[in-house]
């Protein structure tokens, strides 16, 4: 891999090259995956520059035109599939059969984007509401913002950059995204099929970018909108200096699950098993705490570890891991930290532990306090804490005492208990008998509290893309 040439950054409809080689290592063994390159400003300013000289030809774009340009996207990664799930397993980490289903998902992202690029409408607005409007009518539709900014994490960087490109090629927004520096080789593939669907040039510009260079694109004034997705705190700073612009964030959390008297323990057990520890619990919807009431604790428990001592920690390359490592050792030093203060505040460990180099095999805490950063904070590593609960009122409870509120999940078969949770849950999803990890792409995602701003999923990213204009017609008496 070492002889490959470094894959050139797409800039406004060109592919350009800069002074400075990023080199894509392997987290599991350091090994060199592949090679690009850091935009420089310059380059930056030439993707926004290239980004609003192409809005007139986006605005001259039938909603035809853009639907065949999303659903030709949707078959290239489909086609190419494994060549992009190869090179996301490599420089993420991620066990290939992860990573083949994040592609999938990027596929699934386009295609439901160009289905609702052909469903724009509005409001027919009868205004005779009083007699001073007596024969007026108004017509509401949805147009573009103009430049959107996108900024996208390593733990999904294919499937949440396709989140911000889609809806932004099915409204006609351009878009400049920045791509995590330590996996941006699948993202550039990506940006290759984008230009071969025939996106107009100039509206779509992909590139790593150091954090000084990418912070253009949450000053620059030329941006509408600026769509980030990371860590609470790199993003409420965001919007602090964004300006006017609107600003759409979906970050962390510290997700809960709960489960109820009368459940299938058997599902519940597995699926928070798999919500905490798959790849290796980097994701923001990550089963971090888990509620159990009193009456079924023990018996949840037996099946909970039994189902985590089952995944395989090992080389993402191969088809039977189910867990990878983190993605840097600084991300595994962390995690450790939080484990060992846990321990030393008197947390009970009942399965997994500190694990080699960047590996951590699926931790399970009892006994945690409240109070531990391990339930407080946001793990984004293969940990859970359970503790029992006396009932389902006082497990709701314990699932809101967090500063976070992305999504939770609710393991009951009582319909009043569920509704109960879809009223009381200060989140922005609640999952019944599911985990809170659970995402399709096109519903709408997005968190409350310390966890974000605004909506995700294709329809309700179009939406933040967007704004109303009013027509009114009035006729002459």
């Amino acid at each position: 891999m070492s002889e490959v040439a470094p894959s050139p950054l797409f800039v406004g409809g060109k592919w350009l090259t800069s002074a400075d080689v990023i080199e894509v290592r392997a987290p599991g063994d350091g090994h060199l995956v592949g090679q690009t390159y850091e935009a420089t400003s310059a380059m930056v300013d030439t993707a926004i520059e290239s980004g609003l000289a192409a809005q007139a030809a986006l605005n001259a774009q039938a909603p035809f035109e853009r639907s065949a340009i999303l659903r030709r996207v949707s078959t290239l990664i489909s086609e190419r599939r494994e060549l992009i799930a190869t090179l996301l397993s490599a420089e993420a980490g991620k066990p290939v059969r992860d990573a083949r289903t994040e592609v999938e998902r990027a596929a699934l992202t386009f295609r439901v984007a160009a289905e609702e690029s052909e469903r724009g409408g509005g409001d027919v607005l009868d205004l005779g509401i009083n007699k001073a409007s007596s024969g007026r009518l108004g017509i509401t539709r949805r147009f573009p913002t103009g430049l959107v900014a996108g900024i996208t994490p390593f733990n999904l960087p294919v499937s949440l950059s396709s989140h911000k490109l889609a809806p932004a090629m099915a409204v006609g927004c351009p878009i400049v995204l920045k791509i995590p520096s330590n996996a941006p080789l699948a993202m550039l593939e990506v940006a290759k099929i984008i230009e071969e669907a025939g996106a107009p040039a100039g509206s779509v510009s992909i590139m790593a970018m150091s954090i000084p260079v990418g912070d253009q694109l949450v000053t620059d004034d030329r941006f509408k909108v600026l769509s980030f997705t990371g860590s609470p705190a790199v993003g409420w700073s965001m919007k602090e200096r964004a300006g006017k612009k609107r600003v759409i964030l979906e970050l962390g959390g510290n997700a809960g699950a709960l489960v109820d008297v009368g459940v299938d323990l058997d599902w519940a057990a597995t699926r928070c098993a798999t919500g905490a520890f798959k790849y290796a619990g980097q994701t923001c919807i990550s089963v971090q705490r888990i509620f159990v009431h009193e009456e079924v604790y023990e018996e949840f428990l037996v099946k909970f570890v039994a189902a985590a001592d089952k995944l395989v920690t090992g080389d993402p390359a191969n088809e039977g891991t189910d867990i990878g490592p983190l993605i840097d050792q600084r991300s595994a030093e962390r995690v450790r930290s939080l484990i060992t203060t846990a321990l030393d505040d008197g947390a009970v460990l009942v399965t997994g532990g500190l694990g080699e180099g960047n590996f951590i095999p699926p931790t399970i805490l009892a006994s945690v306090s409240p109070e531990s950063a391990v339930c407080r904070d946001e793990a984004f590593g293969p940990v859970a804490a359970i503790s029992k609960v006396a009932n389902f009122e006082t497990g709701l409870a314990a699932l809101n005492d967090s500063r976070f509120g992305l999504q939770a999940g609710v393991f009951t078969n009582d319909i009043t208990r569920a509704f109960d949770a879809f009223r009381t849950l200060e989140v922005g999803g609640v999952i019944i008998n599911d985990s809170p990890t659970y995402r399709v792409d096109h519903m709408p995602y997005g968190g409350v509290k310390e966890s974000g701003l605004g909506r995700e999923g294709v329809r309700y990213a179009m939406d933040e893309m967007t704004e109303i204009r009013l027509l009114v017609f009035a006729r002459p008496s």
